[in-house]
């Protein structure tokens, strides 16, 4: 007897179906497969490309492991008041003696370069301040990186003429000069950084306008002359 398909009872698949069937099941085990890997990457990754610099009890300044980065062991140091200059150790400072009242740091993009004794002061508050030289970016290489600020709490970014790299972060006792602004290293000294309490003097402090000190409408301007016989040495000292 035979079934609609005019086969017999001891009819058997045909040798290409049993070599079709093996083939279909591998394929549908390899697209099983590579959806979970897909998935478990995206829930282990920090970020999108895997970068993950966030601070943890287990490594609370992963900033060491970006390339490049330059580090000083800043101690809490003394403040001066305007007009009083700073003989900083570094271009741009990133800690040391600072002045009084610190730049506002709430994600503003500053148009034009600010006083360095105030910026140092935003660090020590835990902020992180981008500078770049405004004669080796175009206009919309500044925006590009002012991107990364404007609004962003704890973060600030000026102009800083005469700049030795196009870019140069700073937190306290932190630095790393770049001359990329698509460089991922921006976004990962962002990350480990701003606000990081294990890497600067006073975790919880504001970065917000002090009425009667800084105006961030009107900043004290950047001075691009060398400090006096007079000016305090960074230690305070």
């Amino acid at each position: 007897m035979t079934n609609d398909r005019g086969e017999g009872p001891n009819s058997r698949p045909s040798p290409g179906g049993m070599r079709r069937l093996p083939w279909l099941l591998l394929a549908a085990v390899v697209v099983v497969v590579g959806a979970v890997a897909v998935v478990a990457y995206a829930l282990t990754s920090g970020t999108d490309d895997g970068r993950d610099f966030s601070p943890s009890a287990d490594n609370p300044d992963p900033s060491l492991g970006i390339e490049g980065i330059v580090t000083i062991d800043y101690p809490p140091a003394a403040h001066v008041q305007a007009p009083q200059r700073v003989a900083y150790d570094q271009t741009p400072p990133f800690g040391g003696a600072h002045d009084q009242y610190w730049a506002t740091c709430t994600g503003i993009v500053y148009p034009e370069a600010i006083r360095s004794e105030n910026a140092v002061h935003s660090l020590e508050h835990g902020a992180v301040w981008v500078t770049y030289d405004p004669d080796r970016l175009s206009a919309d290489e500044v925006s590009t990186l002012a991107a990364k600020v404007d609004g962003e709490p704890y973060t600030l970014m000026s102009p800083y003429p005469g700049l030795d790299s196009a870019v140069s972060l700073q937190s306290w006792g932190h630095q790393l000069k770049l001359d990329d602004v698509t460089d991922p290293r921006i976004s990962d000294f962002l990350t480990a950084l701003r606000q990081n309490p294990n890497t600067y003097p006073e975790p919880g402090a504001t970065c917000s306008t002090v009425r009667g000190g800084f105006d961030p409408a009107d900043p004290p301007p950047f001075d691009p002359s060398a400090p006096g016989a007079d000016a305090v040495p960074v230690d305070g000292k």
